[in-house]
């Protein structure tokens, strides 16, 4: 078949063609101003005052939000453009995130996912809330979905269904909007990860002269000459202002020296015992002091400072977090006292106030700001930076308690990693259970001798599995997490995908190992909450006498093949569209009679409660006809390694009990079992054991006393008898 657009075709399918490219581009588009008119709506709802909106910009995509004269409100950006994490299924939810100049998140809004739950079972609104939870959160704060050791976390609810769902959101929304934050140099790139602040040493006091503090880094130096500067500036609009001539380009800017002086040996030295007292008198507790002190043309104090402003020509940076300084933060320095300092034109102390929380045991720069005039009232600026760290010897750091050790720990975890770690009880439960039942499968033959304990333990097993595993641990598998994994081998598979959900995950490797040593039914027999709660409801309906029926053998092995076709149907359409086939899964009853316990839609409900209700007169007939989920167990049943189900030769013929007994009909007129319909229920097995059920096993007994050998009859002792 030649393709539309061939350049063998005739050229009236140019016309074609075109049409085609058009309709294409235009479609494109449509689609492009449809998602740009959901962030256009997000943006003037939370920033009104936002009447220019950029395009994107750099590598994250972000737009800047301004007024008319130019103000910066905010910015807006999507997800998707700074990580493209898998959520559940398997796909990268794209929000959009809204920020404020302070790095604090306006908004999270979804814009796209392709989430089961959300799409065919929780309400897309439930989500929209819990986004709702992200504005007034800065970008650097930690935020843990459920429970947290870590007290500084912000907390905030998981959505009942959609706990997974919500907690990739959580990781995605704060990665991306740190991400983006840092790069705007709104919050600082460490600043989720700061260690405990040091603490001063005031025990430790060296008498030091100015050589020794300065070679030792207590006292560090930035020298600038004026070629130096001319040349930072070169590629900018003040290029070429304000140069030196060749001859000058190497005479000094500024030669400027700066240290912390709240360490006595550095403060003590410096300033003098009386001076460094007065000073650390005045100074409250987390508050800081520096010197500055410099010679050259240019002053870093500046002539423009005016009372109540900023000095706007120095400047502290840590953690990325700009410390500035205004005149209550200023204390003229005239006299030192160090032994061997040279003499400065330019000295001042300056106080970093405790707000800042200010660490003197890391790294810090001190940046001069160099302004050139490039207009009558336009200038730019650029910075130089001299960085410091206080010696070791000054300052010590706090030991972390036992609850910051495992707050440091858990920011560093991976998220399915804490995922586990919320859902440790569910996940140690379902172990304890998953034990069992391995136990009662190895030991079948034992349990199945014993029928009526093993009926017992078999229906408090799967009272178990509705409530425990399907209600509360929501531990339904679905083929929705079969055309997942298929995909993900396809596509990109990345293990944290299934590890996401831990639930899940556990009973899909034990149903993989039962799968090779038993066969599907060990899965539809006792774990899948909703195959158990048909069969406990068909078991109450029996109980009550309620009429059973049974389909005609011959139109049962037929109808087996209606699930296979829903399977195929199903790999067909996610083929096209993993979302199309998500939604098409909605042929499975699962989320609506488990996953969300009948809440939703009337036409859901109508629908799970029809199969319930038809199962109440024939055993689990979703299971046994429709369940793609089914069919997708069985074929992988295949692989089967042992055959555990005993039969004798008898078995079909001529005896039939257990053919009729068979509740899924899974046990052929012949007597043999077909493993690929076969539920585990190990009703067969108790009839084989049973000396007065099995009609074989009842005709052996019988021989085996029949043939058994009569005792041998006593032998006489001849008496001779003796006559008087």
């Amino acid at each position: 078949m030649k393709p539309l657009c061939s350049t063998s075709v005739v050229s009236g399918n140019w016309g074609k063609c075109l049409l085609v490219a058009v309709f294409l581009m235009f479609t494109s588009l449509t689609l492009q101003a449809k998602e740009y008119e959901a962030e256009r709506q997000r943006i003037e709802q939370f920033f009104p005052r936002a009447t220019h909106i950029s395009e994107p910009e750099g590598e994250y995509q972000v737009r800047t939000l301004a007024d008319g004269v130019g103000t910066v409100h905010g910015y807006a950006f999507q997800s998707i453009h700074v990580t493209d994490m898998p959520a559940y299924s398997g796909k990268p939810i794209n929000m959009q995130i809204l920020l404020d100049p302070a790095g604090a998140i306006v908004d999270a809004y979804m814009l796209e996912h392709h989430e089961p739950i959300v799409l065919i079972g929780i309400p897309e609104q439930k989500v929209h809330d819990f986004n709702a939870h992200y504005a007034g959160i800065r970008a650097d704060q930690r935020v843990v979905v459920g429970r947290s050791s870590d007290q500084s976390a912000v907390t905030i609810d998981a959505v009942t269904g959609a706990t997974v769902t919500v907690m990739v959101i959580n990781e995605i929304v704060m990665r991306a909007a740190h991400t983006v934050a840092v790069d705007l140099g709104l919050v600082a790139a460490g600043a989720s990860a700061r260690p405990k602040i040091a603490l001063v040493r005031e025990d430790i006091y060296q008498p030091s002269n100015w050589t020794e503090l300065t070679g030792n880094g207590a006292i560090r130096r930035m020298h600038l000459t004026r070629g130096q500067v001319d040349d930072a500036f070169i590629g900018t609009e003040a290029e070429g202002v304000d140069v030196a001539s060749a001859e000058q380009r190497d005479e000094t800017f500024i030669d400027l020296y700066a240290t912390h002086l709240n360490p006595p040996t550095i403060g003590r030295n410096l300033l003098g015992e009386r001076q460094y007292s007065e000073l650390m008198e005045n100074l409250k507790p987390g508050e800081h002091a520096f010197a500055v002190l410099a010679n050259g043309d240019y002053s870093f104090k500046g002539s423009g400072y005016v009372r109540g402003g900023i000095f706007d020509r120095v400047q502290l940076r840590q953690f990325g977090d700009t410390i500035s300084f205004r005149d209550l933060d200023f204390i003229r320095l005239s006299d030192v006292y160090a032994e061997g300092m040279p003499d400065f034109f330019e000295m001042a102390i300056f106080i970093a106030r405790e707000q800042y929380r200010f660490d003197p045991g890391s790294a810090w720069n001190l940046e001069l700001l160099v302004r050139r005039q490039i207009g009558p009232i336009e200038s730019i600026f650029t910075s130089f930076e001299m960085p410091y760290l206080l010696p070791d010897a000054y300052f010590e750091r706090p030991p972390l308690t036992a609850e910051e050790l495992a707050a440091i720990e858990e920011a560093n975890r991976p998220l399915w990693v804490n995922i586990w770690y919320q859902k440790s009880f569910q996940i140690g439960v379902i172990l304890v259970a998953l034990t069992l039942l391995t136990v009662i499968l190895f030991m079948q033959d034992k349990f199945a001798k014993h029928p009526n304990f093993l009926k017992k333990l078999r229906h408090g097993y799967l009272i178990f599995t509705v409530v425990f595993i399907g209600w509360y641990a929501l531990g339904q598998l679905s083929v929705v997490n079969v055309l997942t994994f298929v995909h993900a081998l396809v596509q990109d598979f990345r293990w944290e995908l299934f590890l996401t959900d831990p639930v899940i995950f556990i009973l899909w490797v034990f149903t993989a190992a039962s799968i090779l040593l038993w066969g599907r039914g060990v899965f539809c027999g006792w774990l899948c909450p909703f195959g158990a709660l048909q069969e406990l409801i068909n078991e109450a309906a029996r109980w009550l006498k309620i009429p059973q029926y049974d389909v005609p053998f011959a139109v049962h092995e037929r109808l087996w093949a209606i699930k296979y076709i829903v399977l195929l149907v199903l790999f067909g359409i996610s083929l096209e569209s993993m979302m199309m086939a998500e939604k098409a899964a909605e042929v499975e009853p699962f989320k609506t009679a488990i996953t969300l316990k009948f809440d939703r839609q009337w036409w859901f409900v109508a629908y799970a409660v029809f199969l319930l209700v038809i199962n109440i007169f024939t055993r689990k007939v979703y299971c046994r006809y429709v369940c793609p989920l089914g069919a997708g167990l069985a074929i992988t049943g295949r692989f089967r390694l042992f055959d555990w189900l005993k039969r004798r030769k008898e078995c079909g013929n001529p005896c039939q009990i257990c053919a009729n007994e068979c509740e899924v009909q899974a046990i052929h007129p012949d007597g043999h079992i077909n493993h690929n319909e076969c539920h585990y229920c190990l009703d067969c097995q108790m009839t084989y054991h049973n000396e007065n059920k099995c009609p074989p096993l009842i005709a052996k007994n019988k021989r085996a006393r029949r043939d058994k050998k009569a005792p041998a009859a006593p032998q006489l002792i001849p008496v001779q008898v003796v006559e008087p």
